[in-house]
């Protein structure tokens, strides 16, 4: 999947971006107070979008 959909989706849910780290973004769940980071590939695994979607306990994303 796409990072840039992952992000949108994430946003979509009521995460909040925190921050850039080197090779990912932070973003955080003010709901659950957890977060997650994303890494900042073009493409992004699914096995990896559900496990971030979990960390943030929001649904998990549907596959295209």
């Amino acid at each position: 999947m796409k990072r840039q959909d992952l992000v949108r989706y994430l946003l979509k849910e009521g995460c909040v971006f925190v921050r850039e780290g080197a090779k990912h973004s932070v973003f955080f769940n003010p709901q659950t107070k957890r977060s997650s980071t994303v890494p900042r590939h073009n493409e992004v695994n699914n096995f990896l979008a559900r496990k971030i979607c979990r960390d943030l306990d929001i649904k998990e994303i549907k596959r295209k």
